[in-house]
């Protein structure tokens, strides 16, 4: 909530630019900061798996690079702003195929690791299970959906109607203020619905919610309706981020605690960056779409467009004001700079409806995976689940030294030592064996 705000007035009277400029120097800060924290000891015995470090950053890294610049580069064809091409295709989708790839062998790796008894970067114990594993995909989704929402409605709020950066980010306010008490209040659900009917009703509410905007959404500014579409997206996307993380949780041992939040921040941006260049690749390649099939009714204007403007490579979403600002530098007519507005108008909002009901057709596909969630019954949701790995011999000695504690003050020796005066039978075994 904050960090809309904050960049909002930044935006509004800085301007973007100036704005990265002031997280540059925060970071430097905490960086510095970073040092005075209270150092705690290192664990020698512990190797890291730099191997496995480098699989997953060059695969997240590649993933990132190729969905960031699939609508720049191209999503087949390579464009003139792709840095190279492979035999005239472009570079992205190469880039998140061999991430994919990389990520795979990541896991591999790590069986691998794990089998030789070394300290693996990610215990695959916390995805072991089918209900564990369907909990990261619905986190997946969930949070590619408010990546690709944060960048949608923004652009509708921005550049259909015209509002400012500050504006945008009061807009947003009432979304995410739902999100923050949502994720808190849901814990007070879990005695009454378990799990898999919580995520379920969580997506339900998340496609409802889209599905409303792409129905409101217009080009003059309706703010009542659109804010009740993000309150219900909200209260759903609240919801399941609390869920799908205490399902992580409760699901494994207190030993992987780590390991859960590792996965769960590296799902989170991963998903996010995800979610927010698909939706723009999405919302660019409809609006081009869109705007290339109205010209096909109007040859005169697109010819007229076509021998003054590169159609192909600078479609993107403006403004009305400053569409007619750069169209007034052409040679076309008052008329025809007034058609291509109305055109541009039309595909803009077509486009953003499409995307949002797409994102909603995500959502409701996402209700299968949600549906392999846990099964609690109310109120058993486990507190200390079993550890899933097998104990090691440090483990194993650390019992049977308590086991011989317990046995020496019986049996008057050791564990495996006979004793010299064993303890006296009860008369009932006495009576027994005379009989």
């Amino acid at each position: 909530m904050l960090a809309f705000l904050i960049g909002g007035i930044l935006g509004t009277y800085i301007g973007w630019r100036p704005a990265f400029g002031i997280l540059i120097a925060l970071s430097v800060v905490v960086l510095l900061l970073s040092f005075k924290l209270k150092p705690t000891r290192g664990r020698p015995e512990v190797q890291i798996d730099l191997f496995g470090v480098l699989l997953t950053a060059a695969g997240i890294t590649l993933i990132s690079f190729g969905f960031n610049n699939l609508n720049r580069w191209g999503l087949g064809f390579a464009r003139p702003a792709a840095p190279f091409d492979l035999f005239g295709m472009s570079p992205a989708p190469f880039m998140i195929v061999i991430g994919i790839v990389l990520l795979q062998g990541f896991v591999f790796w790590t069986r691998r690791r794990t089998a030789d008894g070394k300290t693996p970067l990610l215990a695959l114990e916390v995805v072991k299970s089918a209900s564990e594993r369907a909990a990261v995909y619905a986190m997946f989704v969930v949070v590619a959906l408010e990546g690709a929402l944060n960048f949608s409605v923004p652009l509708y709020i921005q550049i259909i109607q015209g509002r400012s950066p500050i504006e945008t980010a009061i807009a947003m306010m009432p979304f995410n203020l739902t999100v923050f008490f949502t994720a808190m209040l849901i814990i007070k659900l879990y005695n009454k619905l378990t799990p898999q009917e919580i995520g379920r009703w969580g997506f339900a509410l998340c496609t409802i919610a889209l599905l409303w905007l792409a129905w409101v959404v217009r080009n003059d500014w309706s703010a009542p309706v659109v804010m009740i579409g993000l309150v219900v997206f909200g209260i759903g996307q609240g919801s399941l981020v609390t869920l799908l993380f205490n399902v992580l949780v409760t699901a494994s041992p207190k030993e992987l605690a780590s390991d859960v939040g590792s996965l769960r921040g590296t799902a989170n941006n991963l998903a996010a960056a995800v979610g927010t260049a698909v939706s723009g690749a999405l919302l660019v390649g409809l609006l081009s779409a869109f705007i290339i099939g109205s010209l096909g009714q109007n040859p005169e204007l697109k010819t007229e467009l076509q021998s003054q403007i590169d159609l192909d490579n600078s479609i993107t979403f403006v403004s009305n004001d400053r569409l007619k600002t750069a169209l007034e530098r052409t040679n076309l007519s008052p008329e025809q700079v007034q058609e291509a507005v109305r055109i541009n108008e039309e595909a803009r909002l077509r486009a953003l409806k499409i995307g949002l009901l797409i994102m909603a057709a995500l959502s409701l596909l996402a209700i299968f995976p949600a549906s392999r969630l846990p099964t609690y019954k109310p109120g058993e949701i486990p507190t200390n689940p079993p550890p899933k790995a097998k104990l090691s011999l440090a483990g194993l000695d650390e019992r049977v030294a308590k086991l011989e504690l317990q046995i020496s003050p019986l049996a008057g020796g050791k564990l495996g030592e006979i004793p010299a005066n064993p303890l006296p039978k009860r008369e009932g075994d006495a009576l027994e064996e005379e009989t």
